[in-house]
């Protein structure tokens, strides 16, 4: 809270990340765990250099894109205009967030929306002067903790909820629960089935043979897993915003 007499921080409308203010890496946390060699995964799995850390979200984002290529009722991702992040588990309770998306529009794509008089926007992200319209967030180490299907049908559930017109929206249904519809139960069964599609295509194993390892078998093999760290995208009221947009801090 600010203190008395302060005024409030301004919330600046873009946030921006280039070649001279990088996008922030930072290294997952997590318990170690000394592994049998019995415990350590496959070696034929290939994630990479050992003597590199483990780039989660660059892996993420090769997979992301082959999903698009592939699966039909996904086709409309542009993963050019989607920024793979990762927010840090608080625990080690396997249960909890897994993933989400962020949209970065209001219903059909709107900039801002009217609410009680007042003019709100979410916050613009750019890199390298590209607009992004979704960030997809995943809750690490608890999401690599999953079982292999389970990480399947936790990324295409992710994925659906992305407007098939790609203008910042969520996929809208029909009725009152227009997210996830009216059963939960039924949207799951749907993304557990288009999993198995994909996976039964034959795809490029390459690009999702990393999903068959736990955080701890990464880790071991790579010394650390690392990730893009950014802030939460937030809706902003304008009347509270920064006239102009400011750089996010590298610390």
């Amino acid at each position: 809270m600010p203190g008395k007499g302060s005024r409030p921080r301004s919330v600046p409308l873009e946030l921006r990340w280039d070649a001279r203010s990088p996008l922030p890496v930072r290294t997952v946390q997590g318990t170690p765990i000394r592994l049998l060699p019995s415990e350590q995964g496959p070696p034929w799995l290939d994630t990479g250099s050992h003597e590199q850390p483990f780039d989660f979200c660059e892996r993420m984002r090769s997979l992301c894109a082959a999903i698009a290529e592939k699966c039909e009722s996904l086709r409309h991702l542009d993963v050019s205009k989607m920024l793979i992040t990762f927010t840090q588990a608080r625990n080690d309770r396997r249960h909890g967030l897994q993933a989400r998306v962020t949209p970065l529009r209001f219903r059909e794509g709107s900039l801002t929306r009217r609410y009680r008089g007042v003019n709100f926007q979410v916050q613009r992200y750019f890199v390298d002067g590209r607009e992004i319209l979704y960030v997809l967030s995943f809750c690490l180490p608890r999401f690599l903790n999953q079982e292999f299907d389970d990480k399947f049908v936790t990324l295409f559930h992710e994925l659906f909820h992305i407007g098939p017109d790609f203008n910042g929206d969520l996929r809208r249904h029909e009725g009152r629960y227009d997210i996830h519809t009216s059963s939960q139960r039924r949207y799951d069964e749907q993304m557990a089935e288009l999993a198995r599609e994909y996976l039964q295509s034959r795809p490029d194993a390459s690009r999702h043979d990393f999903l068959r390892l736990n955080f701890a078998q990464l880790q071991h093999r790579h010394e650390s897993v690392v990730g893009v760290l950014v802030p939460r995208p937030k809706v902003v009221p304008l009347r509270d915003a920064a006239s102009t947009s400011r750089p996010p801090s590298r610390s």
